[in-house]
């Protein structure tokens, strides 16, 4: 929800932090693949109920996975090549491992520290497979078809409730809140059902 407006004040900020990172060892890829280690090592810590650890770990998670892309497009612009599609194939398949290890992580700390029901992290990946089904349909049709979303990333995005910024607070709130992370999963299931149907809906009608 928050995506659009979130990218148009961070962009220059992440923008200066990529060119910072601009070093010949540090690339695109390899930031990709930090994301993906830190994300399934905050899972595992979840596990083991290591809440603030693993909180620790979602969060640099999502800043690296925040610098992928700009480093990419400083790069592009500078030698001028083409996108060739293969680093926001990565970035996207290292995203769902990620957010599914991270709830299936954080329910079973939560079931064994607390005794929580096991059924809104179960409604949660539901809805999380509907939505990248949805969208990762949406964008391979628009691009056939020429309807692309040209929003500077490799795939076309359809807004809705629950983006990526509300995905970074809830992943949060829940590891600062393990007693009550079923809660919060079940509300955020429920928002993300919501989104879902959404964009089913704007994605249809977009293709019409």
């Amino acid at each position: 929800m928050f995506d659009a407006a979130l990218r148009a004040r961070t962009g220059p900020v992440l923008g200066r932090m990529a060119a910072v990172l601009d070093r010949r060892w540090i690339t695109p890829d390899r930031l990709t693949g930090l994301n993906l280690l830190l994300g399934l090592g905050s899972a595992g810590l979840a596990a083991a109920q290591w809440w603030m650890p693993s909180l620790a770990a979602w969060l640099l998670c999502r800043a690296a996975d925040g610098l992928d892309g700009p480093l990419a497009r400083l790069r592009r612009r500078r030698s001028g090549e083409e996108d060739p599609g293969r680093g926001g194939f990565w970035d996207i398949s290292a995203d769902f491992v990620v957010y599914g290890a991270t709830v299936v992580g954080v329910g079973m700390g939560a079931t064994a520290a607390f005794g929580a029901p096991w059924l809104p992290f179960l409604l949660v990946l539901f809805t999380y497979y509907i939505n990248g089904a949805v969208f990762l349909a949406f964008s391979s049709i628009a691009e056939k078809t020429g309807r692309r979303i040209d929003d500077g990333r490799s795939l076309s995005f359809l807004g809705g409730l629950a983006e990526g910024a509300e995905t970074v607070v809830v992943h949060s709130l829940w590891l600062v809140l393990p007693d009550f992370a079923w809660f919060i999963a079940a509300v955020w299931a429920l928002a993300v059902g919501v989104s879902a149907g959404h964009r089913i809906v704007a994605g249809y009608r977009a293709l019409s």
